[in-house]
């Protein structure tokens, strides 16, 4: 979904978000506790997977659409995509996970001349500091290329370092709660993406993850697929993923998502999302508010039938390629 340069300056402005901001940054306050989760570990861990707050909106059908930071995260082929210069910053709440991730990354698809396509990203994560008291650090490398005007291929690397310091589901037991102070996942692993555009109104993605099989539920093997339709102000996605790891067994995910573009300015966003592994639904929803040269953005899921989780997710990115800085040819976010 693209954003239009507009002829006169609209009358919509960045309050709405701040306030939703607000709002989120008080329910965590109020939620937030001295006491261990009750959820399972791999409700807030969430896979593994970073979520910007479209993606958290869209209920993580992104793959096929995905642009700027939220391909980095989410399909490597779509950062060639969109000729983008972005740079951001997020941030996750998970309240009854008792959750935070705060990271930051960069995706540039605008100083190659052959439309190779760059990105690097980070976060911090603490999760359920007074249970499980897992620790970790995800780094994210990935490179695009163009291979026609309509096919996109892309690789990644992430490099995760986790401790778990705390007990897991058996109480203190090594068997469940890690090695104290010492690192138990320190790794890289491997995506790879493929994005399909045979037409203006249609894209067509493959992704997988952590493609080597490092065999641990802390960095899960999964393939997905997805099929949207869209337009300049208007986007529909369905996603499919297998999960090999996570739960001992195959299980499936499954993830619609919409938005609309408002006014030239505010994306609305809502989405679903089945998760098998976990045997929950969860419904989202989102609004940004997106200038050319920057965006200011959350996402809110709440599992609805299964283990209660709310996940709530901010996120800012500045658009270096509508500065004057960069060669700028195309605004998308």
């Amino acid at each position: 979904m693209r954003v239009r340069a507009p002829s006169k300056r609209s009358s919509v402005t960045p309050c709405g978000f701040a306030a939703l901001a607000a709002w989120a940054v008080f329910c965590f306050g109020r939620v937030a506790t001295a006491e261990p989760s009750g959820l399972p570990p791999e409700v807030g861990y969430n896979y593994s997977e970073i979520e910007t707050p479209r993606i958290a909106a869209l209920a993580g059908a992104q793959r096929a659409y995905a642009t700027s930071l939220g391909a980095l995260f989410l399909n490597p082929a779509n950062m060639a995509v969109a000729r983008v210069y972005h740079v951001g910053a997020l941030a996750q709440i998970w309240p009854e996970a008792r959750r935070q991730s705060y990271g930051a990354a960069a995706v540039d698809s605008v100083v190659s001349s052959a439309g190779v396509a760059g990105g690097i990203g980070a976060t911090y994560n603490i999760q359920d500091p007074d249970g499980v008291d897992r620790q970790y650090n995800d780094l994210r490398f990935a490179l695009a290329l163009p291979i026609s005007d309509s096919f996109f291929a892309g690789v990644g690397g992430r490099y995760l370092w986790l401790s778990q310091d705390g007990f897991g589901p058996l109480g203190p037991s090594p068997a469940s709660g890690g090695l104290r102070d010492e690192r138990i996942v320190s790794g890289v692993t491997f995506d790879a993406g493929l994005t399909l555009k045979p037409g203006d109104l249609l894209a067509i993605s493959l992704v997988g993850n952590n493609l080597n099989d490092p065999d641990n539920g802390f960095q899960p093997l999964s393939i997905a697929g997805a099929i949207g339709v869209g337009t300049r102000d208007f986007t529909v996605e369905a996603d499919a993923l297998a999960d090999f790891t996570t739960w001992g067994e195959t299980t499936s995910r499954w993830m619609l998502g919409a938005e609309v573009l408002v006014a030239d300015h505010v994306p609305v966003r809502a989405g679903y999302r089945f998760d098998d592994g976990a045997d929950s639904h969860a419904l989202s929803f989102g609004l940004g508010y997106v200038e050319t040269t920057f965006a200011a953005e959350i996402g809110l899921r709440r599992v609805v039938s299964g283990d209660e989780a709310t996940t709530i997710v901010l996120g800012f990115s500045y658009h270096l390629e509508a500065t004057g800085l960069t060669p700028s040819q195309t605004d998308t976010f």
